[in-house]
């Protein structure tokens, strides 16, 4: 599972308020094997992970969804763009979102209390 197994043991551990010693002891291994799993030195099965994570109270969600390109097509259209249609762009960009919250502020204070 590579290193976001790692990372998410480790997380789950902290969310669960446990120790390395603790989660070790529930998983009847040693306190220096949770310590290297979680510093990425040993490479758990994914079987492994589910396992100390439902150690931890917790469980992984996954599931499969549909590729959205949408960030990636975006960013490649900036790149089209000279460094200062960038920033004009940019400023365009902020000016909207702040009319946009200025609008919200406006419906937000007309609503009755």
């Amino acid at each position: 599972m590579g290193t976001m197994g790692n990372d998410l043991v480790r997380e789950a551990r902290k969310r669960a308020r446990l120790t390395q010693r603790e989660l070790a002891e529930r998983a009847g291994t040693t306190q220096s094997a949770i310590a290297r799993l979680e510093s990425g030195r040993t490479r758990p099965a994914f079987d492994d992970v589910l396992r100390l994570l439902r150690l931890c109270g917790m469980d992984l969600d996954v599931m499969l969804v549909e590729r959205d390109d949408s960030d990636w097509s975006q960013a490649q259209a900036l790149l089209r763009l000279s460094p200062s249609d960038r920033l004009d762009e940019a400023a365009r960009l902020a000016r909207a979102m702040q009319q946009f919250h200025e609008e919200v502020e406006r419906g937000r204070s007309q609503l009755p209390a």
